[in-house]
Protein backbone atom coordinates (compact mmCIF):
# COMPACT_ATOMS: atom_id res chain seq x y z
CA UNK A 1 0.00 0.00 0.00
CA UNK A 2 1.75 3.53 -1.05
CA UNK A 3 2.20 6.01 1.65
CA UNK A 4 -0.41 7.86 -0.22
CA UNK A 5 -2.95 5.62 0.32
CA UNK A 6 -2.22 5.64 3.95
CA UNK A 7 -2.58 8.90 4.13
CA UNK A 8 -5.38 9.62 2.31
CA UNK A 9 -7.37 6.56 4.57
CA UNK A 10 -6.15 8.41 7.60
CA UNK A 11 -7.48 12.25 6.51
CA UNK A 12 -11.04 10.59 5.69
CA UNK A 13 -10.98 9.99 9.66
CA UNK A 14 -9.67 13.39 10.56
CA UNK A 15 -6.16 11.97 11.10
CA UNK A 16 -2.94 13.36 10.80
CA UNK A 17 0.31 10.21 10.36
CA UNK A 18 1.93 12.08 13.58
CA UNK A 19 -1.06 10.68 14.93
CA UNK A 20 -0.80 7.61 14.28
CA UNK A 21 0.25 5.21 17.35
CA UNK A 22 2.89 2.68 16.77
CA UNK A 23 1.89 -0.45 18.05
CA UNK A 24 4.32 -3.94 18.58
CA UNK A 25 3.84 -7.46 19.09
CA UNK A 26 2.58 -7.15 22.41
CA UNK A 27 -0.77 -5.45 21.68
CA UNK A 28 -3.29 -8.31 22.79
CA UNK A 29 -5.85 -10.36 20.40
CA UNK A 30 -8.92 -8.13 18.54
CA UNK A 31 -12.54 -9.38 18.73
CA UNK A 32 -13.16 -8.32 15.22
CA UNK A 33 -10.74 -7.66 12.13
CA UNK A 34 -11.78 -6.22 8.67
CA UNK A 35 -9.27 -6.66 6.52
CA UNK A 36 -8.35 -6.54 2.73
CA UNK A 37 -6.33 -8.68 0.21
CA UNK A 38 -5.52 -7.84 -3.04
CA UNK A 39 -2.09 -9.15 -4.17
CA UNK A 40 0.54 -10.96 -2.08
CA UNK A 41 -0.69 -12.71 0.94
CA UNK A 42 2.45 -12.06 3.05
CA UNK A 43 1.30 -8.65 5.56
CA UNK A 44 -2.21 -10.46 6.04
CA UNK A 45 -0.89 -13.62 7.33
CA UNK A 46 1.31 -11.82 9.11
CA UNK A 47 -1.59 -9.76 10.84
CA UNK A 48 -4.00 -12.24 11.51
CA UNK A 49 -1.38 -14.40 12.91
CA UNK A 50 -0.76 -11.14 15.34
CA UNK A 51 -3.97 -9.88 16.00
CA UNK A 52 -5.81 -13.51 16.10
CA UNK A 53 -9.38 -11.87 15.82
CA UNK A 54 -11.95 -14.21 17.10
CA UNK A 55 -14.39 -13.21 13.92
CA UNK A 56 -12.49 -12.19 10.52
CA UNK A 57 -13.89 -10.33 7.43
CA UNK A 58 -12.04 -10.19 4.29
CA UNK A 59 -12.53 -7.38 1.95
CA UNK A 60 -11.65 -8.51 -1.63
CA UNK A 61 -11.59 -8.34 -5.35
CA UNK A 62 -13.62 -11.59 -7.02
CA UNK A 63 -9.89 -12.73 -8.27
CA UNK A 64 -8.79 -13.06 -4.97
CA UNK A 65 -11.38 -15.17 -3.52
CA UNK A 66 -9.33 -18.30 -4.07
CA UNK A 67 -6.55 -16.81 -1.85
CA UNK A 68 -8.07 -17.07 1.30
CA UNK A 69 -8.77 -20.57 1.24
CA UNK A 70 -5.63 -21.81 -0.86
CA UNK A 71 -2.64 -19.57 0.39
CA UNK A 72 -4.19 -17.56 3.45
CA UNK A 73 -5.83 -20.17 5.67
CA UNK A 74 -3.49 -23.27 5.50
CA UNK A 75 -0.59 -20.80 7.28
CA UNK A 76 -2.64 -19.78 10.28
CA UNK A 77 -2.22 -21.85 13.57
CA UNK A 78 -5.06 -20.16 15.26
CA UNK A 79 -8.24 -20.06 13.34
CA UNK A 80 -11.24 -17.20 13.84
CA UNK A 81 -14.34 -18.49 14.98
CA UNK A 82 -16.43 -17.11 12.35
CA UNK A 83 -15.12 -15.32 9.06
CA UNK A 84 -16.78 -14.35 5.72
CA UNK A 85 -15.83 -12.24 2.30
CA UNK A 86 -17.69 -9.34 1.13
CA UNK A 87 -16.62 -8.78 -2.62
CA UNK A 88 -15.94 -5.40 -4.48
CA UNK A 89 -16.83 -5.35 -8.11
CA UNK A 90 -14.56 -3.21 -8.84
CA UNK A 91 -11.27 -2.70 -6.11
CA UNK A 92 -10.56 0.57 -8.39
CA UNK A 93 -13.78 2.30 -7.74
CA UNK A 94 -15.03 4.14 -4.51
CA UNK A 95 -18.60 4.32 -4.91
CA UNK A 96 -18.52 0.27 -6.00
CA UNK A 97 -16.60 -0.38 -3.18
CA UNK A 98 -18.50 1.24 -0.63
CA UNK A 99 -22.00 0.75 -2.09
CA UNK A 100 -20.96 -3.54 -1.29
CA UNK A 101 -19.40 -2.64 2.13
CA UNK A 102 -22.35 -0.43 3.26
CA UNK A 103 -24.74 -2.97 2.23
CA UNK A 104 -23.04 -5.60 3.79
CA UNK A 105 -20.34 -4.93 6.60
CA UNK A 106 -22.88 -3.34 9.16
CA UNK A 107 -25.59 -6.66 8.96
CA UNK A 108 -22.14 -8.64 9.14
CA UNK A 109 -21.20 -7.11 12.20
CA UNK A 110 -24.91 -6.75 14.02
CA UNK A 111 -24.86 -10.53 13.64
CA UNK A 112 -21.77 -11.02 14.92
CA UNK A 113 -22.54 -8.69 18.00
CA UNK A 114 -19.61 -6.75 17.82
CA UNK A 115 -19.89 -3.54 19.69
CA UNK A 116 -18.86 0.12 18.63
CA UNK A 117 -15.37 -0.21 19.31
CA UNK A 118 -14.72 -3.48 19.19
CA UNK A 119 -13.70 -3.90 15.21
CA UNK A 120 -10.06 -2.90 14.19
CA UNK A 121 -9.42 -2.76 10.72
CA UNK A 122 -6.44 -3.48 8.40
CA UNK A 123 -6.00 -1.33 5.25
CA UNK A 124 -2.40 -2.62 4.12
CA UNK A 125 -3.43 -4.57 1.48
CA UNK A 126 -6.17 -2.23 0.32
CA UNK A 127 -6.12 0.30 -2.56
CA UNK A 128 -7.49 3.50 -2.17
CA UNK A 129 -10.45 2.97 -2.91
CA UNK A 130 -11.22 0.00 -0.55
CA UNK A 131 -9.20 1.79 1.75
CA UNK A 132 -11.62 4.89 1.90
CA UNK A 133 -14.68 2.57 2.09
CA UNK A 134 -13.39 0.51 4.69
CA UNK A 135 -11.89 3.92 6.75
CA UNK A 136 -16.41 5.23 6.33
CA UNK A 137 -18.30 2.53 6.78
CA UNK A 138 -15.90 0.84 9.52
CA UNK A 139 -15.77 3.85 11.69
CA UNK A 140 -19.07 3.87 14.02
CA UNK A 141 -17.47 0.22 14.78
CA UNK A 142 -14.16 0.54 14.94
CA UNK A 143 -11.33 0.60 17.90
CA UNK A 144 -8.70 1.06 15.76
CA UNK A 145 -7.26 1.36 12.09
CA UNK A 146 -3.62 0.68 10.61
CA UNK A 147 -1.77 -0.60 8.29
CA UNK A 148 1.84 -2.57 8.52
CA UNK A 149 5.01 -1.93 6.86
CA UNK A 150 5.94 -5.61 5.81
CA UNK A 151 9.70 -6.05 4.11
CA UNK A 152 9.29 -8.56 1.10
CA UNK A 153 6.09 -8.57 1.27
CA UNK A 154 5.93 -11.90 -0.77
CA UNK A 155 7.45 -14.07 2.06
CA UNK A 156 5.39 -15.34 4.54
CA UNK A 157 7.25 -14.52 7.89
CA UNK A 158 7.85 -16.78 11.07
CA UNK A 159 6.36 -16.14 14.16
CA UNK A 160 10.19 -15.84 15.67
CA UNK A 161 10.83 -13.11 12.64
CA UNK A 162 7.76 -11.78 13.09
CA UNK A 163 9.03 -8.74 15.23
CA UNK A 164 11.62 -7.79 13.12
CA UNK A 165 10.58 -7.71 10.22
CA UNK A 166 7.21 -5.70 10.52
CA UNK A 167 6.08 -2.76 12.24
CA UNK A 168 2.26 -1.84 12.71
CA UNK A 169 1.00 1.67 12.98
CA UNK A 170 -2.49 1.87 14.16
CA UNK A 171 -4.79 4.82 15.40
CA UNK A 172 -7.99 5.21 17.01
CA UNK A 173 -10.39 7.32 15.00
CA UNK A 174 -12.56 8.30 17.68
CA UNK A 175 -9.51 9.88 20.00
CA UNK A 176 -9.78 12.64 17.06
CA UNK A 177 -13.51 12.62 15.97
CA UNK A 178 -14.49 12.74 19.67
CA UNK A 179 -14.29 16.41 19.60
CA UNK A 180 -16.71 16.80 16.92
CA UNK A 181 -19.07 14.03 17.94
CA UNK A 182 -18.66 15.39 21.86
CA UNK A 183 -19.95 18.54 21.06
CA UNK A 184 -23.35 17.12 19.05
CA UNK A 185 -23.70 15.02 22.10
CA UNK A 186 -23.42 18.75 23.60
CA UNK A 187 -25.72 20.12 21.74
CA UNK A 188 -28.26 17.76 22.34
CA UNK A 189 -28.05 18.35 25.95
CA UNK A 190 -28.48 22.25 25.85
CA UNK A 191 -31.78 21.63 23.71
CA UNK A 192 -33.06 19.59 26.53
CA UNK A 193 -32.69 16.29 25.19
CA UNK A 194 -30.97 14.82 27.90
CA UNK A 195 -31.45 11.22 27.25
CA UNK A 196 -30.36 11.65 23.64
CA UNK A 197 -27.01 13.04 24.76
CA UNK A 198 -26.30 10.85 27.33
CA UNK A 199 -26.71 7.79 24.65
CA UNK A 200 -24.15 10.12 22.71
CA UNK A 201 -21.73 10.81 25.39
CA UNK A 202 -22.25 6.70 26.37
CA UNK A 203 -21.13 5.84 22.25
CA UNK A 204 -18.20 8.17 22.71
CA UNK A 205 -16.91 6.40 26.18
CA UNK A 206 -17.54 2.75 24.27
CA UNK A 207 -14.87 3.80 21.32
CA UNK A 208 -12.40 5.97 22.54
CA UNK A 209 -9.76 5.06 24.33
CA UNK A 210 -8.48 4.77 27.88
CA UNK A 211 -7.40 8.00 28.65
CA UNK A 212 -10.97 10.08 27.02
CA UNK A 213 -12.86 7.13 28.44
CA UNK A 214 -13.87 8.52 31.78
CA UNK A 215 -14.51 11.97 30.62
CA UNK A 216 -17.04 11.07 28.50
CA UNK A 217 -18.87 8.19 31.00
CA UNK A 218 -18.46 11.29 33.11
CA UNK A 219 -20.37 13.47 31.17
CA UNK A 220 -22.89 10.66 30.32
CA UNK A 221 -23.59 10.18 33.95
CA UNK A 222 -24.13 13.71 33.87
CA UNK A 223 -26.81 13.90 31.28
CA UNK A 224 -28.60 10.72 32.91
CA UNK A 225 -28.59 12.85 35.76
CA UNK A 226 -30.88 15.97 34.20
CA UNK A 227 -32.91 13.80 32.04
CA UNK A 228 -34.16 11.87 35.47
CA UNK A 229 -34.43 15.28 37.43
CA UNK A 230 -36.32 16.48 34.21
CA UNK A 231 -38.50 13.64 35.22
CA UNK A 232 -38.97 14.41 38.91
CA UNK A 233 -36.65 11.30 39.61
CA UNK A 234 -35.20 13.49 42.47
CA UNK A 235 -32.89 10.40 44.30
CA UNK A 236 -31.74 8.57 41.21
CA UNK A 237 -30.76 12.23 39.72
CA UNK A 238 -28.95 13.11 42.72
CA UNK A 239 -26.71 9.74 42.62
CA UNK A 240 -26.02 10.36 39.28
CA UNK A 241 -24.72 13.44 39.68
CA UNK A 242 -22.95 12.81 42.50
CA UNK A 243 -20.93 9.67 40.60
CA UNK A 244 -20.83 12.71 37.22
CA UNK A 245 -18.89 15.08 39.23
CA UNK A 246 -16.43 12.76 41.28
CA UNK A 247 -15.44 12.14 37.42
CA UNK A 248 -15.58 15.94 36.20
CA UNK A 249 -13.71 16.97 38.67
CA UNK A 250 -10.56 14.35 38.07
CA UNK A 251 -10.77 14.97 34.67
CA UNK A 252 -10.96 18.65 35.23
CA UNK A 253 -7.62 18.05 37.22
CA UNK A 254 -5.91 16.48 34.60
CA UNK A 255 -6.45 18.88 32.22
CA UNK A 256 -10.27 18.52 30.35
CA UNK A 257 -12.28 20.65 28.31
CA UNK A 258 -11.48 24.31 28.73
CA UNK A 259 -15.19 24.81 29.78
CA UNK A 260 -15.37 22.16 32.57
CA UNK A 261 -14.83 24.19 35.28
CA UNK A 262 -17.88 26.53 34.70
CA UNK A 263 -19.80 23.41 34.08
CA UNK A 264 -18.20 22.10 37.67
CA UNK A 265 -19.57 24.87 39.09
CA UNK A 266 -23.34 25.40 37.77
CA UNK A 267 -23.39 21.30 38.69
CA UNK A 268 -22.17 21.78 42.76
CA UNK A 269 -24.70 24.11 42.85
CA UNK A 270 -27.24 21.73 41.16
CA UNK A 271 -26.42 19.05 43.62
CA UNK A 272 -26.62 20.78 46.91
CA UNK A 273 -30.08 22.09 45.38
CA UNK A 274 -31.15 18.31 44.85
CA UNK A 275 -29.92 17.44 48.14
CA UNK A 276 -32.02 19.27 49.70
CA UNK A 277 -34.99 18.26 47.97
CA UNK A 278 -33.92 14.41 48.65
CA UNK A 279 -32.41 14.62 52.12
CA UNK A 280 -35.75 16.90 53.59
CA UNK A 281 -37.38 14.25 55.82
CA UNK A 282 -40.42 16.12 56.03
CA UNK A 283 -43.71 15.11 54.74
CA UNK A 284 -43.84 18.53 52.79
CA UNK A 285 -40.48 19.61 51.01
CA UNK A 286 -40.30 23.31 50.84
CA UNK A 287 -37.76 22.95 47.72
CA UNK A 288 -40.46 21.36 45.51
CA UNK A 289 -41.80 24.72 44.72
CA UNK A 290 -38.67 26.10 43.44
CA UNK A 291 -38.14 23.14 41.54
CA UNK A 292 -41.62 23.51 39.77
CA UNK A 293 -41.28 26.72 38.95
CA UNK A 294 -38.04 26.69 37.35
CA UNK A 295 -39.37 23.28 35.76
CA UNK A 296 -42.59 24.99 34.32
CA UNK A 297 -40.06 28.09 32.81
CA UNK A 298 -38.16 25.02 31.05
CA UNK A 299 -41.24 23.61 29.45
CA UNK A 300 -42.16 26.80 28.12
CA UNK A 301 -39.16 29.06 27.14
CA UNK A 302 -37.28 25.74 26.17
CA UNK A 303 -40.24 23.35 24.96
CA UNK A 304 -42.47 25.92 24.04
CA UNK A 305 -45.13 23.56 26.19
CA UNK A 306 -47.07 26.48 27.36
CA UNK A 307 -50.22 23.58 28.16
CA UNK A 308 -47.63 21.65 30.34
CA UNK A 309 -45.75 24.41 31.69
CA UNK A 310 -49.00 26.05 32.96
CA UNK A 311 -49.98 22.87 34.90
CA UNK A 312 -46.70 22.60 35.94
CA UNK A 313 -46.86 26.35 37.71
CA UNK A 314 -49.99 25.89 39.30
CA UNK A 315 -48.78 22.84 41.18
CA UNK A 316 -46.04 24.83 42.26
CA UNK A 317 -48.50 27.37 43.62
CA UNK A 318 -49.94 24.74 45.06
CA UNK A 319 -46.11 23.34 47.30
CA UNK A 320 -46.10 27.07 48.36
CA UNK A 321 -49.51 27.48 49.93
CA UNK A 322 -49.10 23.51 51.25
CA UNK A 323 -45.44 24.27 52.84
CA UNK A 324 -46.94 27.22 54.54
CA UNK A 325 -49.83 25.65 55.81
CA UNK A 326 -47.91 22.74 56.84
CA UNK A 327 -44.54 24.01 58.24
CA UNK A 328 -46.56 27.05 60.25
CA UNK A 329 -49.68 26.20 60.94
CA UNK A 330 -49.46 22.55 61.05
CA UNK A 331 -52.30 21.58 58.22
CA UNK A 332 -51.70 19.00 56.17
CA UNK A 333 -54.14 20.28 52.61
CA UNK A 334 -54.55 16.07 51.80
CA UNK A 335 -55.53 15.22 55.04
CA UNK A 336 -57.09 18.26 57.06
CA UNK A 337 -57.79 18.32 60.70
CA UNK A 338 -60.58 20.50 61.09
CA UNK A 339 -60.18 21.42 64.27
CA UNK A 340 -57.02 23.54 62.98
CA UNK A 341 -59.02 25.44 60.59
CA UNK A 342 -60.41 29.26 60.99
CA UNK A 343 -64.20 28.88 62.24
CA UNK A 344 -65.60 30.70 59.39
CA UNK A 345 -64.30 27.67 57.10
CA UNK A 346 -64.90 24.72 59.38
CA UNK A 347 -68.40 24.04 57.82
CA UNK A 348 -67.52 24.68 54.98
CA UNK A 349 -64.58 22.22 54.72
CA UNK A 350 -66.67 19.55 56.45
CA UNK A 351 -69.30 19.57 53.83
CA UNK A 352 -67.47 20.83 50.39
CA UNK A 353 -64.05 19.02 50.70
CA UNK A 354 -64.78 15.32 52.37
CA UNK A 355 -62.96 12.81 49.94
CA UNK A 356 -65.21 9.64 48.63
CA UNK A 357 -62.02 7.71 48.18
CA UNK A 358 -60.55 7.84 51.77
CA UNK A 359 -62.66 9.66 53.85
CA UNK A 360 -60.19 12.38 54.89
CA UNK A 361 -60.76 16.30 53.91
CA UNK A 362 -59.19 17.58 50.92
CA UNK A 363 -58.72 21.17 50.42
CA UNK A 364 -57.97 22.48 46.53
CA UNK A 365 -56.00 24.98 45.84
CA UNK A 366 -58.20 27.97 46.21
CA UNK A 367 -59.29 27.22 49.93
CA UNK A 368 -55.50 26.46 51.28
CA UNK A 369 -55.17 30.18 50.05
CA UNK A 370 -58.69 30.87 51.73
CA UNK A 371 -57.58 29.09 54.84
CA UNK A 372 -53.92 30.93 55.14
CA UNK A 373 -55.78 34.30 54.91
CA UNK A 374 -58.47 33.32 57.82
CA UNK A 375 -55.18 32.38 59.94
CA UNK A 376 -53.95 35.49 59.12
CA UNK A 377 -50.90 34.48 56.87
CA UNK A 378 -49.36 37.10 54.66
CA UNK A 379 -49.44 34.99 51.64
CA UNK A 380 -53.13 34.18 51.91
CA UNK A 381 -53.81 37.82 52.21
CA UNK A 382 -51.95 38.42 49.66
CA UNK A 383 -54.28 36.01 47.43
CA UNK A 384 -57.12 37.21 48.04
CA UNK A 385 -56.31 40.67 47.66
CA UNK A 386 -55.26 39.69 44.13
CA UNK A 387 -58.07 37.90 43.40
CA UNK A 388 -59.66 39.49 40.91
CA UNK A 389 -56.43 38.96 38.93
CA UNK A 390 -55.63 35.78 39.94
CA UNK A 391 -59.39 34.23 38.85
CA UNK A 392 -59.00 35.74 35.52
CA UNK A 393 -55.29 33.95 35.33
CA UNK A 394 -56.43 30.72 36.95
CA UNK A 395 -59.93 30.83 34.19
CA UNK A 396 -57.57 30.69 31.73
CA UNK A 397 -55.89 27.79 32.89
CA UNK A 398 -59.16 25.73 33.61
CA UNK A 399 -60.29 26.63 29.95
CA UNK A 400 -56.88 25.04 28.36
CA UNK A 401 -56.72 21.84 26.51
CA UNK A 402 -54.82 20.29 29.84
CA UNK A 403 -57.26 22.30 32.08
CA UNK A 404 -60.50 20.73 31.32
CA UNK A 405 -61.40 22.86 28.48
CA UNK A 406 -61.08 23.31 24.53
CA UNK A 407 -58.95 26.51 24.09
CA UNK A 408 -54.73 26.22 24.04
CA UNK A 409 -53.73 29.33 26.48
CA UNK A 410 -51.94 31.60 25.41
CA UNK A 411 -47.97 32.84 26.20
CA UNK A 412 -49.14 35.94 27.47
CA UNK A 413 -51.48 34.47 30.30
CA UNK A 414 -48.52 32.01 31.58
CA UNK A 415 -46.22 35.28 31.54
CA UNK A 416 -48.70 37.35 33.75
CA UNK A 417 -49.55 34.03 35.72
CA UNK A 418 -46.18 32.96 36.14
CA UNK A 419 -44.84 36.75 37.68
CA UNK A 420 -48.01 36.69 39.70
CA UNK A 421 -47.02 33.60 41.14
CA UNK A 422 -42.85 34.70 41.81
CA UNK A 423 -44.89 37.53 43.57
CA UNK A 424 -47.11 35.79 45.47
CA UNK A 425 -44.62 33.73 46.62
CA UNK A 426 -41.78 35.97 47.66
CA UNK A 427 -39.68 34.11 44.99
CA UNK A 428 -36.84 35.70 42.83
CA UNK A 429 -36.29 34.31 39.05
CA UNK A 430 -32.49 34.76 39.76
CA UNK A 431 -32.88 32.42 43.11
CA UNK A 432 -34.40 29.47 40.80
CA UNK A 433 -32.44 26.55 40.20
CA UNK A 434 -31.16 26.28 36.43
CA UNK A 435 -29.43 23.10 34.10
CA UNK A 436 -25.99 24.28 32.87
CA UNK A 437 -24.88 25.21 29.30
CA UNK A 438 -22.31 22.09 28.13
CA UNK A 439 -19.71 24.24 26.59
CA UNK A 440 -16.89 21.79 26.25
Amino acid sequence: MTSQTISLCFALLGLERNDIVVAVSTEGSVKALLIAVTDAPGPVIACLRRLTPELLCFFLPASRQACVDSEIHPTLTKLPQRWDSIVTPDASSFPSSLQVLADRLPVLLRTWTVAPGELAIDVTCATPAMAAAMALVGLPFAGRIGTSNVPGQDEICDDRSLDRTITWAYSNPWDRTAEYFGHEAADLFNLGRYAAAAQGFRRLEHRVSGGLKPLYRALGDLSEGYSLWDRFGYRQAWDKLKTALKSLELSAAWGGPSGLQTVLRHVKDNFRFLEQVVMDPQAVKPHLGADLLAHAKRRVERDRNIEVGTRVLLRALEVYAQTQLFTRYHIKSWDVDIDRLPQALKETCRTCYLSDVDGKYHLPLHAQFRVLAGLGDAMGQAFLANWAAMKSLMDAADHAILGGGFTPIKLERFSQLYDMVLKLCQVRDVDLPTFPTLKL
